[in-house]
This record gives C-alpha cells, sequence and structure tokens, in this order.
C-alpha cells in the first residue's frame, strides 16, 4: 500500500480517533473520580470541625478573635462550708 492510498488513511484516521476517544473517556471517568473523592473528603471535613466544635464546647473552650480560650469559673460567690463570711477567694487565694 502507498502512502497515498486513501484506505491506508482511512484506516489510521478511525485507529486515531478512537484512540483519543478512548484517552478521553478514560480522563473523564479520573475526572468524575477525582471531583467526587473532593466532594466526599469536604463532607468528612465538615463533620469533623463540627464534632471539634462539639467537644470544644462541652470542655467549655471557646473560639474568640480566632484564639481558643477556655472559660474561668467565678467562684467569688462560693461560701466555704463552716466559714459563714468567708468566700472561695480567701480558701482559693486570691488569683480567683
Amino acid at each position: 500500500m502507498s502512502e497515498t492510498d486513501p484506505k491506508s488513511v482511512q484506516d489510521l484516521t478511525v485507529v486515531v480517533q478512537t484512540l483519543l476517544q478512548q484517552m478521553q473517556d478514560k480522563f473523564q471517568t479520573m475526572s468524575d473520580q477525582i471531583i467526587g473523592r473532593i466532594d466526599e473528603m469536604s463532607t468528612r471535613i465538615d463533620d469533623l470541625e463540627k464534632n471539634i466544635a462539639d467537644l470544644m464546647t462541652q470542655a467549655g473552650v471557646e473560639e474568640i478573635d480566632g484564639e481558643n480560650k477556655v472559660r474561668t469559673l467565678d467562684f467569688s460567690s462560693c461560701k466555704i462550708p463552716g466559714e459563714e463570711n468567708s468566700y472561695s477567694s480567701t480558701f482559693f487565694g486570691s488569683k480567683y
């Protein structure tokens, strides 16, 4: 067959088109899988962030201005048993 034979050019064209279509299909499949995995990871990260926020709330940690702060407890109105006019600041020290 010669290089200018229309039959061989058509065959080659069909083979190349088929190969390109197969490659496009594979890339589309891979792209769909990657997007699906990214969506799944996004959902998992959202769930994880919510769980962390819930745990922080349960532990008494608040996020203020991007920083985590631990809530302090006010013992100033607590009385020491057996001492009528004594407050916890006397018991625990002036720090509290």
